[in-house]
Order: structure tokens, then C-alpha cells, then sequence
């Protein structure tokens, strides 16, 4: 059997050449404040890569996207091994653009800390007298850097973005950022409303797209997963103060409470967040892990 070793590895994903295509696992490690933690939380690497298929597959209408599979018989036989079942995905290669494209549909978090200094999120000019957790009028679109592990993403207006772009893909930098901003509204939109259909509120996400060797704009990574978005209980959902949350949220909580900790988590915060990761996957695709 192959051996293979992954080229690159992230804070929780690693990802290894299969030849034509990718083959990316998602680790059961979890990153909270650009640190990994020195905890793993079990299935954590299952729940993301089941609810990526999961959105990839509901918004192929508005954009295409890596996946190729996410069944192990397809793959190499060295993924066939128990340690990858549930948690890998086969995806077609990509040229990734240099951008994280976040979108906000409700006000928190830093954007919250932000609105308060200056009425501003991102440089963007919001109305007065927002709420905390308050929905947007609009979804707002505020694209921030790539930054390499250990480091911090850097928030860029649209016009920085392009310029930033071009540096890369000379003669691209409207066209790729108009398109990243374009399709991260539209997914927003569509799985937001899904979402709330079926108890879940999406107040803000990621998403990371690229370009496949057929020039091609699609996205990659993952997709509306709690690790990457802020997913709030539906249920119980009020203006004007925090949410509980489906996401990283809670650990990030535990660690601002706790200073001390050295990114060491207590065996009931592990417990409580596979399963809050779990009642998310399963309130949003109605299946169980």
C-alpha cells in the first residue's frame, strides 16, 4: 500500500496529493485565538467534512465546488484506513485565491466591538441604534487576508482586496473579488434561510473559493461548518445581548473566562462542544453521525 504524507497542514485540516485530485482530512484538533488546542475532540473531523458535502451539495445551483467525494472506497487504499472513514474528502485542485470571504448577517462578535468604537464594521457605515446580535438590513460582505499559521487575518476594504488580488492574478483583481463577493452573498442567502427553516440562525461565515486548471471560479475548503461560522439556537433568539451557540463560540467563552488554562480544555467543555457540533449537523441535514 501507498504511504502518503500530507504537503500541507493547517490547524485543523491536512491535505495530501492523490495525483489528479486532493484528498483533504479534517482532524479532530480544534483552534481557538489562532492556537491549535492541546485537546481533540472526537468526530469533530467527521461533523465538519459530512456538513460540507452537505451545503456543497445545496449550493451548487449558485456556484460549483471542489468535491468530488467523500465516500473512502473512491479514494486511495492508504484512506481506507479506519482513521480517515467520515472525516476525508476527494477534491478536484484548485489555484486558491488569496482571500478569506466573510459575510455578517447579524452584528457581534468583533464587528459588534467595532459598530460601538465608531458605527463601522470593516469600514463599512452601518445604521445607528444596532442592537447586539441584531440582523443586518443587509448581509455585509468584509473580506480579510490570508494569514500564514500563528498569524492574524487582516481585514481589507473591497478596494484593498482587488488590489491585492491583482498582485497574483494580474489583470483579474475586479473580476475574481467582484465574483468572491457576489457568490458569497448569494450562498449567505440561500443557507441562511435554509437554516432558519429548520432552527438554526447563521449570523456570519467564511468561505474560500479558487480556480480550477480549466479556469474555472468554484469553491473550496469548507463550507458553513460551526469551526468556520457562528451558528445560534433559533429558539430563544433575542436583540440586544450574546447568543448561546451551535459553534467554536462556546470554547472561545470557556478560554476568555478561564486565562489560565494553556488552551487545555476540561473533559466536560469536549463533551458539551461535539455535541452541540452534532445537534447542528443534524437539526441542518436531518440525519445523525
Amino acid at each position: 500500500m501507498k504511504e502518503y504524507k500530507p504537503f500541507k497542514s493547517g490547524k485543523v485540516r491536512e491535505v495530501y496529493d492523490a495525483g489528479d485530485s486532493i484528498i483533504m482530512v479534517a482532524t479532530d484538533r480544534i483552534s481557538a485565538f489562532d492556537h491549535i488546542l492541546k485537546n481533540k475532540i472526537t468526530q469533530k473531523g467527521e461533523v465538519l467534512t459530512q456538513m460540507s458535502k452537505f451545503w456543497f451539495d445545496l449550493t451548487a445551483d449558485i456556484v460549483p465546488n471542489h468535491m468530488i467525494s467523500v465516500d473512502n472506497k473512491d479514494m486511495p487504499e492508504f484512506f481506507q484506513q479506519p482513521q480517515f472513514q467520515g472525516n476525508s474528502m476527494m477534491c478536484k485542485k484548485l489555484t486558491m485565491l488569496p482571500m478569506e470571504c466573510i459575510v455578517r448577517g447579524y452584528i457581534t462578535g468583533s464587528g459588534w466591538e467595532s459598530y460601538q468604537e465608531n458605527g463601522t464594521v470593516c469600514g463599512i457605515k452601518l445604521p445607528e441604534g444596532l442592537k447586539e446580535s441584531q440582523q443586518l438590513p443587509e448581509p455585509i460582505f468584509t473580506p480579510s487576508t490570508k494569514a500564514e499559521l500563528g498569524d492574524h487575518d487582516i481585514n481589507v476594504s473591497f478596494e484593498e482586496g482587488v488590489k491585492y488580488v491583482e498582485k497574483e492574478f494580474p489583470g483579474k483583481g475586479l473580476e475574481y473579488m467582484t465574483m468572491m463577493r457576489d457568490a458569497t452573498i448569494a450562498i449567505y442567502k440561500k443557507c441562511a434561510a435554509y437554516a432558519r427553516e429548520h432552527g438554526i440562525i447563521i449570523a456570519d461565515t467564511k468561505f474560500e473559493f479558487g480556480i480550477d486548471e480549466n479556469g474555472t471560479f468554484m469553491i473550496g475548503d469548507e463550507m458553513l461548518t460551526p469551526d468556520s461560522s457562528r451558528f445560534w439556537p433559533l429558539e430563544g433568539y433575542e436583540a440586544g445581548k450574546s447568543q448561546p451557540s451551535y459553534d467554536k463560540q462556546f470554547v472561545r467563552d470557556w478560554l476568555k473566562a478561564n486565562p489560565d488554562s494553556d488552551y487545555l480544555l476540561p473533559d466536560e467543555i469536549i463533551d458539551k462542544t461535539i455535541a452541540k457540533y452534532k445537534e447542528a449537523y443534524a437539526l441542518l441535514s436531518g440525519k445523525e453521525l
